[in-house]
């Protein structure tokens, strides 16, 4: 094995990338590029039954979206190729049958009501969770009972057969663990281990070791759920006299609400859990890589915010945790309020022309449009909210929002009403002005600020809430400011 460092991430295309895999991506990528190692992605598309048509390429976009840059893939090969299992079918018969010379595997011919047999057999006679290993192959139809020309007539009569990992009876599995140090298994709560399927396709077990020995693999980084596979890759390594690759298992992401962060548990607690949700909404990439690279690891101080290269200079396996990290969604909205505000107004402007879908922005001017972002970008969360937030800066209010309106009282309209005669006035319409003119007109009545602050705020927003109401006024002009108070003046009296 070379001393270069080099890991994968091998995600099944069986669905759209969720957040927990993407986690694991950014896992690999930081730890690599902290070793100034390779980043390899490989497709692992040997489950023909649940391959979906527009998953991989997901998979890369989200990569790319995320800043994650793919060394060797499908798309970017490299001389370890090819990155996809389904290409390398060859290659996996070849090592099985190395295996089957050595006496490591075997081929068994059992049929699935035999296997169903076997298992009912063993249940009847008190055998809670039956399986196929070291006692119970000697009375199944395999080429370890079986007479040799048998076993060669079944082959060229082209019966269908599996193959099976020959796991021994009575043996303690070890390894160590980057992150859970010290772990062991014992061999006789394995089965023996299907290596080739009977369509001829490898399984999950046979495919990953043999690709991560033939692609240099120095280093195994996946979720935690993989660790009860590590012993069967552990005796497949052996039985090929290969060297084992450093293991490590990530802790599992947890919901809000207790439990590992499934699908369902998601969706009740408004989580979007694929990488292409977060694209779709707008969030910012580097609020999410921030987010998930502190789900589980930290650099040991009180530092939150960093940048991708940041994080590849702190990424340390010893600082990741063992236990697993709840998801907190509002920790994430701040990290995202964080790296919007650090973008240039002109910056999210651009990127409000390409989301706006309904025309809002079509024709507004670049400075206003830049100015109007200004205003709002400090209070919100996501960029699409400065759209749903700044609507009254490129149309009139088209009615008032319910609950501000309980603040539109008897007195309102008239204080309103000598706020517009105030302003009409001025040769200077500037927040400042503005300011003056709104403290004018409640020491002449001699009213609180509120009293006329909030049904102002009503009458040229239609809300009760919002950026600083007179920088807005300015940013309006006077025609717009004035006519918006004549419509609140007629409809709410």
């Amino acid at each position: 094995m070379t001393n270069t460092v080099r890991v994968r991430f091998a995600p099944s295309p069986t669905g759209y990338l969720h957040i927990g895999g993407l986690r694991t991506a950014l896992y690999n990528y930081l730890f690599t590029k902290h070793h100034d190692g390779k980043f390899i992605l490989r497709i692992e598309d040997t489950d023909q039954s649940r391959y979906v048509e527009e998953a991989e390429q997901d998979i890369i976009n989200s990569l790319k979206w995320s800043g994650i840059d793919i060394d060797e893939g499908p798309e970017t090969p490299g001389e370890f190729g090819p990155y996809r299992q389904s290409e390398r079918k060859e290659m996996y018969h070849t090592f099985a049958e190395q295996l089957i010379e050595k006496g490591q595997a075997y081929y068994a011919f059992d049929t699935t009501d035999e296997l169903d047999q076997m298992r009912e057999r063993l249940k009847k006679s008190g055998n809670p969770s039956p399986k196929y290993d070291a006692i119970t192959r000697q009375s199944m139809k395999n080429s370890l009972t079986l007479p040799q020309e048998e076993v060669e007539k079944r082959l060229e009569r082209g019966d269908e057969y599996v193959v099976r990992l020959k796991v021994p009876r009575r043996e303690t599995v070890r390894f160590e663990d980057l992150i859970r140090g010290h772990v062991s298994f014992e061999t006789k709560g394995l089965d023996d281990q299907v290596l080739l399927k009977s369509d001829g396709m490898p399984t999950y077990h046979l495919a990953n070791v043999v690709d991560d020995h033939e692609m240099q693999i120095s280093h195994v980084i996946r979720g935690e759920e993989w660790l009860s596979s590590t012993p069967k890759h552990v005796l497949l390594y052996n039985a090929f006299g290969w060297e084992i690759p450093q293991m490590a298992h990530l802790p599992l992401i947890m919901s809000p609400s207790g439990g590992k962060l499934s699908k369902r548990k998601a969706e009740s607690e408004g989580i979007p859990i694929n990488t292409k949700d977060y694209i779709d909404q707008n969030y910012e990439p580097e609020a999410l890589v921030n987010f998930l690279a502190y789900l589980g690891w930290s650099p040991g101080d009180d530092s939150e915010i960093h940048s991708l290269d940041e994080l590849i200079e702190l990424f340390t396996m010893d600082r990741v945790s063992k236990g697993g990290a709840v998801f907190n969604h509002k920790k994430l909205l701040w990290y995202n309020e964080h790296y919007l505000r650090e973008q240039p107004d002109s910056q999210i402007a651009d990127r409000l022309k390409v989301i706006s879908d309904d025309g809002l922005i079509d024709n507004v001017n670049d400075e206003y449009l830049k100015s109007a972002v200004g205003l709002l970008k400090e209070r919100i969360s996501k960029i699409e909210e400065i759209l749903e937030m700044g609507r009254f800066f490129f149309e009139d209010p088209k009615e008032y929002d319910e609950k501000a309106l309980k603040k539109w009282k008897d007195e309102s309209a008239e204080l309103v009403g000598l706020y517009k005669t105030e302003i009409e006035e001025l040769s200077d319409f500037e927040a400042g002005n503005l300011k003056s003119s709104l403290e004018s007109v409640i020491n002449a009545k001699d009213v609180g600020f509120g009293k006329l602050m909030m049904p102002l705020r009503i009458a040229i927003t239609g809300q009760g809430f919002g950026p600083d109401l007179f920088a807005s006024m300015e940013l309006l002009g006077k025609e717009a400011v004035t006519r918006r108070i004549d419509t609140a003046l007629e409809k709410l009296g």
